[in-house]
């Protein structure tokens, strides 16, 4: 193609074509040619091809969005970061079906999918599995599951021939939606972590609960596991109390049902606080109770993280001789229970906002659980 057909063909661009050759010649060929000699602050002028993205944009923030399960606490998670909750649309079809839509664009960012998957777990996990296909979708960057409660974590062994091990299940179908990590809150097994092919923050609620009881300061204080299973737990928060650890031997003769054998340790006269993960029917809860006052404990206590609270357990909790409950936000608490003064809730927002913070910035989680 001779010079007169580029010309023509190039002609709409003609003028920045122009700019660029007079910017790659030397200022002696631009004098010889009659044109006047470019200013000296425009030597180091930048081509039209490179002003084509605008300006450089700032370091991406991470990114907060919540499902149905407890928007409050995604928001005081929010609030403590100092970032606005995501905007997104959730709805649901007429039979029950999920419609999500995101409402900002994700590309590239990353991402913190906050949704506990408490009552009802099957709707609160399928959320869960939409709004990550939905992120996944959009291009965001990595995605975080922050599921403060982990339903179906009760099955995690074949403890009766022909049963499901639905902890490895809900670790599958997470993976397999599109989560690139996971941030979880005091699983009902630590080794349920080994069922996920990613990595793994698993957080426990201890440094919140120890904070609250060691303000309260209560007299003759001993830390009493439910059952053996929790026993590394109790005795991690009766170090940190500084305070005698006593063990409940239970026997649990089905499901949701169990039988207090004997207290383990010495109770008789001391106020006994009663340490587990979960408060589902609070059965174990009562029955430990009632048996450490029957050897002479003087007052009892209990906390949990997870304030399940379901079938009859409020009334249980209502009826029973326990003196306080304290729980946390992990799960919101039902309508019936807000009104009931047995029940104290401790927040966890700050915990789990410093946990994304440091996981956004690739720094050090462990020091959380300090």
């Amino acid at each position: 193609m001779n010079e007169q057909d580029t010309t023509a063909v190039l002609s709409p661009i003609q003028t920045q074509v122009e700019e660029l050759e007079q910017i790659s010649q030397p200022e002696s060929t631009n004098s010889s040619q009659g044109h006047p000699a470019e200013p000296a602050g425009q030597a180091g002028k930048t081509s039209p091809e490179r002003k084509r993205s605008g300006k450089t944009p700032e370091p991406k923030r991470f990114k907060i969005f919540s499902g149905s399960s407890n928007r409050a606490l995604a928001e005081e998670i929010c609030k403590f970061v100092g970032v606005p909750l995501g905007e997104a649309r959730l709805q649901r079809f007429s039979d029950g079906e999920v419609h999500f839509q995101l409402l900002e664009n994700v590309r590239g960012a990353d991402v913190f999918l906050v949704q506990p998957t408490c009552y009802p777990v099957d709707q609160h996990l399928v959320e869960l599995l939409i709004m990550m296909d939905a992120l996944k979708r959009a291009s965001a960057g990595r995605i975080t599951v922050v599921v403060p409660y982990y339903g179906y974590a009760r099955q995690d062994r074949k403890d009766r021939p022909r049963v499901a091990i639905t902890s490895k299940l809900v670790a599958d179908l997470l993976t397999t939606a599109g989560a690139n990590r996971a941030l979880l809150v005091d699983l009902h097994a630590a080794q349920i972590q080994g069922f996920f092919n990613i990595p793994v923050d698993h957080l426990f609620a201890s440094p919140v609960l120890v904070s609250h009881f060691r303000d309260m300061n209560l007299p003759d204080l001993t830390v009493v596991s439910p059952d053996a299973g929790g026993v590394e737990r109790a005795r991690f928060f009766a170090k940190k109390l500084d305070v005698p650890l006593a063990i409940v031997d239970k026997r649990r003769t089905d499901i949701n049902v169990t039988e207090v054998m004997n207290v383990i340790g010495d109770v008789k006269g001391r106020t006994c606080l009663i340490l587990d993960d979960i408060i589902d029917t609070a059965g174990t809860l009562v029955k430990t109770a009632d048996a450490l006052l029957e050897q002479g404990a003087k007052e009892v206590y209990a906390c949990a993280t997870h304030p399940v609270l379901s079938g009859p357990a409020i009334d249980r909790i209502r009826e029973s001789r326990l003196k306080q409950v304290v729980v946390t936000n992990t799960i919101p608490l039902r309508e019936e229970a807000q009104g009931l003064a047995k029940i104290k809730v401790l927040s966890i927002a700050g915990l789990l906002g410093r946990a994304i913070e440091s996981i956004h910035m690739e720094t050090s989680v462990s020091t959380l659980f300090n």
